[in-house]
């Protein structure tokens, strides 16, 4: 735990005032970069690092190499300086299958001689996907970092890891040694990696493919302002060189030793024993991978006592005494055969990259997503280039990026077709979307379930007892094409399907028969028009009457009805514009089938002060009950709220207003009383 001295007293010197505050920033950064347990409020971080900078600023003699302000990076390199690793940073050699570590345990064991029955002890540990580097601190002050490069010569890279702020420029407690390497890992978690693709998407710059590429181009960077204003965090698991500390007997407490002088350690570890320990780790920890805040491509196991270790040695360049046990690679190289279009149930176009079949997350590949048009315009991705998929666990893969060095001459560029595969109807994209869509709905096949089962659902005709696995069979057999389709269903047909008895057949039948008296409201909600809420279906209703003007309207008229906007009308338009939907609208209508009560359209919109604002009700009115003030209110054209926010443009309130009022009078929303509501009443012309 990092401590804060006493607070210095008001007339303390300037340089007991410095430390207080690099010691109580120092503090925040830990508990919120390490233990992920915020203290200070960001405002209050900021505002004691501005009085630090102050200091800093007119005592130049007071800045030390450990002060926060110090992370913001340096001067600009020219190159990074080679650094010989006093002791080399080797690597470990791969387990793929249980069989490869079983057999690591055993040569183990038999090295160590361990007797029939007698287990090793293991340190379990993860193999994060990043970046290894070596820190150097003397007498607790950091000092130097550098990269494990060929293992033996790495790069200074001093500056750049100086702005990570999870690590500790200065090591804490009663035990800190003279002189320590540690080793460990350098990365950035995935909430951080996206929201730097995110400012890289805003600014128009070319997004970053993987954390762990983000991680290691950003440490490398040459200028370290730009590495402060990169996400990186670091995780400790090794050793090099300790002078002036006895070593922990043990690797475990190692990591609880760095824990202690503040350095990061990864929580997800564990001691175990033998070989079923190992692999029972090992399984837990790919339950939960997929879960993790950052990538993993593996764990790491290493013998425990420190003894043991020393006495098992190295061979070649790499511990006898470690093993990475790796997951199947959740990255592979493959060539983009074709692009073609995928509809899906709510008529979505999704362009779907056709490739050579690659082994890739444990599975073997030959479909991944290209998510939409704009995804693969901004990535560039072209039929014929060698692509990167990715697949992790059970995410549908993705094309991540292509690699440019190898695209052929004849590389084709996608082009969106203008008709469904599936039907042929119109593909259109809406202004401000993203996604392009089949305009088929009610008659394309690949939209059939989904429209089937919106049309069923309570709030529309409210077809009790046609749920989803009746609806599959439905479809798959062919019996059922459109909407109308269902209303010829008879109780043969109904009784013949898997798991349905004499008696759901005939209540199946007997709720499609009270279906077919339903209201306009619930029917064009049935329809499953893009954009058309339930709510936005009864505006419709009321606003038009009936069915027929709505079919016919304009998108300037559609415009007029109620909290219907210019991509919900233009919805509402297209959606009527294609006869295939015309077609099953009046196959619903045809004699027998669907029926409703129509009236006339509704009365012109008044218009006055009221007409279009937002009027929110509170408390109690002297004469006038609630319900009453609302229909007078929506009356006059106004819309009636239930909360106060920047977009209410009249609060009425009477006796025993409570927060509501309040939050009018802080936002400056005009309060009326029951007497100033009824003079904007009076004043209102239709």
């Amino acid at each position: 735990m990092v401590r804060t001295p006493a607070r210095p007293p008001e007339d303390a010197t300037a340089a007991q005032r410095a430390a207080w505050l690099r010691a109580e920033l120092e503090r925040a950064n830990h508990a919120y970069y390490v233990l992920d347990q915020p203290e200070l409020p960001d405002a209050e971080y900021d505002k004691l690092f501005g009085e630090l900078q102050q200091i800093e600023a007119g005592h130049p003699d007071l800045i030390t190499p450990d002060s926060p302000t110090q992370r913001v990076g340096g001067e600009v390199a020219g190159g990074f300086e080679p650094v010989v690793h006093e002791v080399p940073m080797l690597s470990l050699n791969n387990g793929f299958a249980d069989e490869d570590i079983v057999a690591f345990d055993k040569r183990v064991s038999d090295a160590l001689g361990k007797t029939e029955g007698a287990e090793v002890e293991y340190a379990a540990e993860l193999k994060f996907d990043g970046l290894a580097i070596s820190l150097r601190y003397v007498d607790g002050a950091f000092v130097q970092a550098s990269t494990r490069g060929d293992g033996t010569t790495g790069e200074n890279v001093t500056e750049n890891v100086r702005t990570i702020r999870s690590l500790p420029l200065r090591l804490k407690g009663k035990r800190v040694p003279k002189l320590l390497d540690v080793r460990g890992e350098v990365l950035m978690f995935r909430r951080d990696f996206e929201r730097m693709n995110q400012r890289q998407r805003d600014a128009g710059h070319k997004e970053f493919a993987n954390p762990r590429n983000a991680a290691a181009g950003s440490l490398r960077q040459l200028d370290p302002k730009i590495t402060a204003q990169r996400p990186l965090s670091f995780f400790a698991y090794g050793i090099g060189v300790l002078e002036g500390e006895p070593m922990p007997a043990t690797h475990a407490e190692l990591l609880d030793w760095y824990a202690e002088m503040g350095l990061p350690v990864n929580a997800e570890r564990a001691v175990v024993k033998g070989a079923q320990g190992l692999l029972e780790f090992f399984r837990a920890v790919g339950e939960k991978r997929d879960g993790l805040p950052y990538d993993i491509d593996g764990v790491v196991y290493k013998v425990n006592r420190r003894d043991e270790q020393d006495a098992l040695g190295f061979v070649s360049r790499a511990p006898r005494f470690a093993l990475a046990h790796k997951f199947p690679a959740q990255e592979a190289l493959t060539k983009l055969l074709a692009i073609d279009v995928q509809v899906g149930r709510t008529g979505a176009i999704t362009p779907v990259a056709r490739l050579e079949p690659v082994f890739v997350g444990g599975a073997t590949v030959t479909n991944a997503t290209l998510h939409n048009e704009d995804e693969v315009r901004r990535k560039d991705i072209r039929i014929g280039d060698t692509v990167i998929v990715r697949r992790a666990g059970d995410v549908i893969p993705e094309v991540v990026s292509a690699i440019m060095d190898r695209r052929p001459a004849d590389a084709l560029e996608f082009v969106m077709p203008t008709e469904c595969p599936v039907c042929g109807s119109r593909i259109e994209r809406l202004p401000d979307e993203a996604i392009a869509r089949c305009t088929g709905g009610l008659f394309c096949p690949a939209q059939r379930k989904q429209a089937l089962w919106h049309f069923a659902q309570r709030r529309a005709l409210d077809i009790d007892g046609l749920g989803e696995k009746i609806i599959d069979q439905l479809v798959e057999q062919n019996l059922v094409r459109t909407p109308a389709d269902l209303f010829n269903l008879g109780f043969g047909t109904l009784a013949a399907l898997d798991r349905m008895a004499d008696k759901s057949a005939q209540n199946l039948l007997d709720s499609l028969d009270k279906a077919k008296s339903t209201t306009l409201a619930r029917f064009i909600y049935a329809l499953g028009i893009r954009h058309v809420g339930e709510s936005t279906a009864k505006d419709l209703a009321k606003h038009f009457g009936s069915l027929d003007p709505i079919m016919s309207a304009s998108v300037d008229e559609l415009l007029e009805v109620n909290d219907v906007g210019p991509i919900v009308a233009l919805a509402i338009h297209e959606f009527f514009a294609e006869e295939h939907n015309r077609t099953v609208i009046e196959q619903l209508r045809a004699p027998g089938k669907v029926t409703w009560t129509e009236g006339p359209p509704a009365p012109k919109a008044p218009v006055g002060v009221l007409a279009g604002k937002t009027v929110v009700l509170t408390g109690t009115l002297p004469t006038l009950a609630r319900e009453e003030a609302k229909e007078m209110l929506e009356a006059a054209g106004a819309k009636v709220a239930g909360s106060v926010s920047k977009k209410t443009d009249y609060v009425v309130a009477g006796a025993d207003a409570g927060s509501k009022l309040a939050k009018a009078e802080e936002l400056g929303v005009p309060v009326l009383d029951e007497e100033g509501m009824r003079k904007l009443l009076e004043g209102q012309t239709t």
